[in-house]
């Protein structure tokens, strides 16, 4: 994996993370209906626990975002030309730290129907469906907890 640090996101990563959301061929098609039109603002960042994994050079690699009352997955994106590099799985392994330090034991997890089995890979377990919400989402979703690790005792 190239070098990458999560760092928390700033105001000026929205218009970026929008674009992220956007672009992501995950959303294209059938489920392009979800991210139509979705902007990740400024106050969203500012009132949420979003953090965002760079390159050396910043460019913005993916990212995600943590609700904790309650405990959460709301966001969770991976820029096309990184998807398989280890990128999700940094940022999933960072945002369980996060949540354990919050005091969080699992973390909810709904999820866009191909990336379930990313999320089965990290450990969560299925334990039912969301409904349809029409117009945005007409198919049924994943529902996911995945249990946050306690911390490693060191001996």
């Amino acid at each position: 994996m190239q070098s990458t640090t999560i760092r928390r996101a700033v105001a000026h990563d929205a218009q970026r993370l929008t674009s992220l959301i956007r672009q992501s061929s995950a959303y294209q098609g059938r489920y392009a209906s979800i991210v139509s039109g979705y902007r990740v603002t400024a106050e969203y960042i500012a009132q949420h626990r979003v953090f965002v994994a760079v390159d050396a050079s910043d460019q913005i690699l993916g990212f995600y975002a943590l609700v904790l009352e309650p405990p959460e997955l709301d966001l969770a994106f991976v820029a096309d030309e990184a998807q398989g590099l280890g990128i999700g799985r940094h940022l999933i392994g960072h945002m369980a730290v996060q949540a354990r330090e919050a005091g969080a034991a699992s973390m909810r997890v709904v999820t866009h129907p191909p990336a379930e089995k990313f999320y089965l890979r990290m450990g969560a377990k299925r334990v039912g469906t969301v409904a349809p919400s029409p117009p945005k989402v007409a198919w049924e979703r994943p529902d996911l907890q995945l249990t946050i690790p306690t911390a490693k005792r060191e001996s």
